[in-house]
């Protein structure tokens, strides 16, 4: 493990840095003045939670080439057969109380922290396609070049709150020394707060030891600076290096969402009932392993469903099962007192039509409603998640500002009941010229940056662009308008030496 100075936020060269740093507009991560859309009952919540403790006890989860994990599960009173792990009822929920309510993830640019709990939501990119599509190239494997335009999109979006994690795999670099690469332009290209590797436990560590040399050692043990994706190989399985990785991550009070990665009628029943129970009793035993390895350690309860097209066999998303499943896991969720992941940009579409259009609008809306704190892939998914897209991202991006405007709620104050304006224009006049529009325009509606509402013939003048190519315009300007956010040098020098050291120290490894 690389050691530094005690440093605290980076040193002063750091702070001067991020004093004199470009700024671009970024909204805060929302805070809803909304309710939660509860569909479950009492009486349903019982049941799924009766049933979970009798998954958990009576047929159990499994701890794969792990025996240290078994060890530790048995030394906390619970039943150890071969790999199967029978969690006595109770104690899984016992375990996940100490796990926190909320979090603060500290960004670099401490103007761009965001806490994660609560009533909040925060809003993150697409996570791990290895292809990408675009307009000029089609689709293509990816490659380090568009992991990093992704990264300096979403630094560019206003509406985004978190720079993410693996945006997409960028295959012309090796699979042991990747992660490096990617955790360093995150680092370097943006200052929203981030995610770390969990490919393999070691990758884990490098990016505790990458923030060690960007915030200081002091500052990383006693403050959260990486949040990251570990799932579970649903049903009811605990592989050896996501749990290998949650563990260097809860030990070094780094966050982790344990998510289960479900595809309803393949990996879990068919019914959103039985999807639900078995969400629960995942979680309950990834969050509860979590704090087996250190109480306390911030942690995000993840549901990640999509049912299946019965004909095909091929995942579908923005259906209403997903929907009913992601309001349920939010009550769950809060009945647990722990951040909630779900939702996202999702669509099985291969290209950003109307496909993508109504299937993303179903998943971010109920995102929304359902009371997720963080949403992975918020932004740039298509094709089930396979493929990244540069104008979907922009696209998505720019209706994250509905759910920001969503969630404010209706004021009723003074200025927003507005009667001055109603008595000013009276029966049968205009509002566009009275003092209370010309006080709020500017602010009253949401605007769109990217959708085209011109009257049709100046539309047709101007080409008549659909939302694909007007994306596909914004992309190129936003990458044109790029500007690197500063970061001290000696800082910088220490990330790139240590990152030579650690490729240097293996052969490159491409499966």
């Amino acid at each position: 493990m690389v050691r530094t100075r005690g440093r605290g936020r980076g040193g002063g060269a750091s702070r001067r840095a991020e004093r004199s740093a470009v700024r671009f507009e970024t909204a805060k991560y929302i805070e809803r003045n909304i309710p939660n859309f509860d569909l479950l009952n009492d009486e349903a919540i019982e049941i799924i939670e009766t049933n979970t403790d009798t998954i958990l006890e009576e047929i159990g989860v499994n701890f794969i080439n792990n025996p240290a994990a078994l060890e530790r599960w048995k030394d906390v009173g619970a039943e150890v057969d071969g790999e199967r792990v029978h969690i006595p009822r109770g104690l899984a929920r016992k375990l996940c109380s100490t796990a926190p309510a909320s979090f603060t993830q500290h960004a670099r640019n401490p103007e761009r922290s965001v806490v994660i709990g609560g009533r909040n939501l925060v809003c993150s990119p697409v996570y791990g396609p290895p292809f990408v599509r675009d307009s000029a190239y089609g689709r293509r494997y990816a490659t380090l070049k568009d992991f990093q335009n992704f990264v300096k999109l979403g630094y560019m979006s206003k509406w985004l709150h978190h720079s993410g994690g693996t945006l997409c795999e960028p295959t012309d670099l090796p699979v042991n020394k990747r992660h490096l690469d990617m955790v360093y332009s995150h680092i370097s290209l943006s200052d929203k707060p981030f995610m770390g590797s969990v490919t393999e436990p070691s990758r884990a560590q490098d990016s505790v030891d990458l923030c060690r040399i960007l915030f200081g050692d002091k500052f990383v043990q006693e403050n959260t600076v990486m949040t990251s994706l570990i799932n579970i190989n649903s049903p009811m399985t605990f592989d050896d290096v996501m749990m290998g990785a949650l563990e260097v991550y809860s030990r070094n009070n780094q966050a982790c969402i344990i998510s289960p990665f479900i595809v309803g009628g393949a990996m879990a029943p068919v019914s959103v009932a039985g999807i639900l129970t078995q969400v629960l009793a995942e979680v309950l035993a990834g969050i509860g392993y979590s704090q087996i390895i250190c109480p306390g350690a911030p942690v995000i309860m993840g549901a990640f469903v999509s049912s299946i097209d019965m004909k095909s066999g091929a995942p579908t998303f923005g259906t209403p099962e997903a929907s009913q499943v992601t309001y349920g896991a939010g009550q769950l969720a809060r009945r647990l007192n722990l951040p909630y992941r779900s939702a996202g940009s999702y669509t099985g579409s291969k290209l950003p039509d109307a496909h993508a259009a109504y299937e993303t609008a179903n998943s971010l809306n109920m995102g929304l409603l359902s009371g997720v704190n963080f949403m992975l892939h918020s932004c740039g998914w298509l094709e089930g998640g396979l493929v990244a897209s540069p104008e979907k991202f922009v696209m998505d991006a720019d209706q994250l500002g509905v759910l920001h405007h969503l969630a404010r709620g209706i004021k009723v104050d003074d200025n927003s009941q507005a009667l001055d304006a109603i008595y000013e224009v009276g029966p049968g006049g205009h509002y566009l010229g009275c003092a209370h529009t010309q006080a709020n325009y500017e602010t009253a509606f949401w605007q769109s940056e990217l959708l085209d509402y011109k009257p049709f013939e100046t539309w047709e003048e101007q080409g008549a662009r659909d939302a694909q190519a007007l994306a596909s315009l914004r992309v190129s300007k936003l990458l044109e308008d790029y500007q690197q956010p500063p970061l001290a040098s000696e800082i910088d020098e220490a990330l790139l030496a240590f990152i030579a050291k650690r490729k240097e120290s293996m052969i490159d490894a491409f499966f």
